[in-house]
């Protein structure tokens, strides 16, 4: 497999460094890494971004992450790996990812969980983080930027 270009985040003057610096911001609001690397993670697997499963698969065992919780990601309402709070990240971040699925994309009980376990200010890191996902989502998969060993280098 053979990317389409080189990634844009790359190639655009600036634009790696301007999303980095959001995903920083993201970072000091209160929400644990854990549970942004886990909703990253989770992003990627729903939109088939190679790269960012990978990445962020690596992440979470960098930072001592079990197998279980990794390997069970996909399947989280039925793994006993998850707490509430992580849970609840999970379900924003599954619901703001598929917008176009339902008619009420980010149902009142989603937010309303989320919002039990986070603070305003945590919410809003949790919403840019999920956003933030979804863009190098999209940059890696329509461009098929191919994953691989050369992702040690980012971690």
């Amino acid at each position: 497999m053979e990317p389409r270009i080189k990634s844009p985040a790359l190639t655009l003057p600036g634009t790696r460094e301007a999303l980095l610096s959001v995903n920083q911001a993201t970072e000091s609001c209160g929400v644990p890494r854990a549970t942004l690397e886990l909703v990253h993670t989770r992003v990627g697997q729903i939109n088939g971004c190679s790269v960012c499963v990978d990445m962020h698969s690596r992440l979470l065992e960098k930072h001592g992450e079990s197998h279980p919780r990794i390997f069970a990601l996909a399947a989280w309402r039925e793994a006993p790996y998850y707490t509430d709070a992580e849970r609840a990240a999970l379900a924003l971040a599954e619901a703001t990812t598929r917008l176009s699925d339902k008619a009420d994309a980010v149902p009142d009980e989603v937010w309303k969980e989320a919002s039990r376990h986070y603070s305003e200010a945590a919410l809003g890191a949790l919403v840019m983080s999920i956003a933030l996902a979804n863009l190098w989502n999209r940059l890696n998969v329509a461009t098929r930027q191919v994953t691989g060993d050369w992702i040690a280098q980012y971690l």
